[in-house]
């Protein structure tokens, strides 16, 4: 009798152990340096990830100082992803001085990259490369690879997502095509508040004039302003843009000078906030084409 209440007892206990859900595994802890590649993480971790970022929507990661608290998220952290190319000077850093003994994926590895003008006639590597959604497929596939290592068995998951998104970003370089195709290559002009659109630039064929080099707060010449403000006046350039984390002052300044209409701000290297709209990559590069279509029209 004893032996059949202690069956009983057991074969309740496994039943309840089958009835209860399973515990679910907490989510991978990762980093990501801005915005930007924050929400590719996202979107390619899905439920399966916690995304930390670093320099969040409308701030400028040329400009960011780290702080304690960034650190300690670093250390946290089991993958560290970066978009490399010099964008972020402090991140290595930043990892070294919290000790942070995991990956870090540089999430450009692989791109064709571009040389952009710097300083006293130099060029330098340009980092924007998140411009170009043939790109970020590629950044697409290196998180999930990053990913997949860190988090073996969510592998199939990061993949599955990953193959998803890269039909998004197919779709949105269509788009691009599609309305740009509707303004002549003559008229493809633009001037914006600094030089961060060369990968857009070289795929969708368009000219971009910036007062402004790859540093948002570099000041250019009294001599290089009166030049654009020619070009300006010449080739009667409309479209006149300020982008979400800039001083819109000089563009301001050039647009009271030659009578052009500011138009709407674009989103270039962050994300907006939440109710704006560029607050997904998505959503940020098929607001900006809008935009820029709009603007050339005018030219």
């Amino acid at each position: 009798m004893k032996r059949r209440t202690l069956t009983h007892a057991a074969l309740a206990a496994l039943t309840l152990c089958h009835l209860l859900p399973a515990r679910a595994a907490e989510p991978l802890p990762v980093v990501a340096s801005f915005s930007i590649l924050g929400d590719l993480v996202k979107v390619v971790g899905g439920d399966r990830v916690k995304v930390t970022t670093l320099v969040g929507p409308d701030e400028d990661a040329h400009a960011f100082e780290p702080k304690p608290a960034d650190a300690r998220a670093i250390l946290g952290a089991k993958l560290f992803v970066i978009n490399g190319l010099n964008f972020e000077p402090w991140a290595a850093k930043l990892a070294q001085s919290a000790n942070y003994p995991g990956p870090t994926l540089v999430a450009s590895q692989g791109i064709q990259t571009r040389s952009m003008p710097a300083e006293k006639g130099h060029t330098e590597t340009d980092p924007h490369g998140w411009q170009d959604p043939s790109n970020v497929i590629i950044y697409v596939k290196n998180i999930a690879k990053s990913l997949s290592s860190a988090d073996p068995s969510s592998a199939s998951s990061y993949q599955k997502n990953s193959e998803a998104y890269i039909q998004q970003l197919i779709a949105l370089d269509q788009f691009a095509k599609d309305q740009l195709a509707a303004i002549a290559k003559p008229k493809r002009q633009v001037i914006t508040s600094h030089d961060a659109f060369g990968y857009f630039a070289a795929r969708y064929q368009i000219k971009f004039l910036a007062p402004q080099g790859i540093n948002a707060d570099t000041e250019p010449s009294a001599k290089e302003v009166a030049q654009l403000i020619r070009q300006i006046k010449r080739d009667k350039i409309r479209a006149v843009f300020v982008e979400n984390m800039s001083n819109p002052k000089l563009l301001a300044q050039i647009t009271q000078d030659t009578g052009v209409t500011l138009g709407p701000k674009l989103y270039v290297d962050a994300l907006s906030g939440p109710n704006e709209p560029g607050s997904s990559y998505l959503l940020m590069m098929r607001h900006n084409v809008t935009q820029l279509v709009a603007g050339m029209k005018l030219n």
